[in-house]
């Protein structure tokens, strides 16, 4: 079974500007200030945020239904301002997925701004229950947008 899931975030700031939070490793301080609650640490285990990344992420017991995964930065294009990343081990894997990944897209409005749009794709193993396709969730992501809104319109105001 193949599925996807997005979310939508508008942001009073230009694409560029919010394309070099979006593409860089600092979007990750600022997420994880801002889902401490759930995120427990996050691990640059390689790279410099250039395709080919690798990053570890913990979460707190309990709070998803596993505790931690490996993800890649697969695409990066700053031409179309579109990130891709994978998980490459446990997470979703573990449960039952046979891939999943995330695009980000930042879509220019106007010169003064955008959209933030996340996109969730995934398939589940021909042998896992078609039920599992339920921990699949946008919340997370949308919840990364906002933050990330938030800092970089601030950030403007200053």
């Amino acid at each position: 079974m193949v599925g996807s899931v997005s979310g939508e975030v508008e942001v009073n700031a230009p694409a560029h500007v919010v394309w070099e939070l979006y593409r860089s490793l600092e979007l990750l301080t600022i997420t994880k200030k801002g889902l401490d609650k759930i995120v427990d640490k996050i691990e640059v285990l390689e790279g410099d945020g250039s395709v080919g990344t690798l990053l570890q992420f913990s979460f707190h017991p309990g709070a998803l239904p596993f505790s931690s995964y490996k993800e890649k930065f697969t695409k990066i294009d700053d031409e179309k301002m579109v990130k891709v990343v994978e998980v490459v081990e446990g997470g979703f894997l573990e449960l039952g997925f046979k891939w999943y990944l995330v695009r980000l897209n930042v879509i220019a409005k106007d010169e003064k701004s955008c959209i933030t749009k996340n996109t969730i794709e995934y398939e589940l193993n021909e042998d896992s229950d078609p039920k599992l396709a339920s921990v699949v969730s946008i919340d997370p992501l949308v919840a990364m947008m906002n933050i990330a809104a938030n800092h970089i319109v601030s950030g403007i105001k200053a």
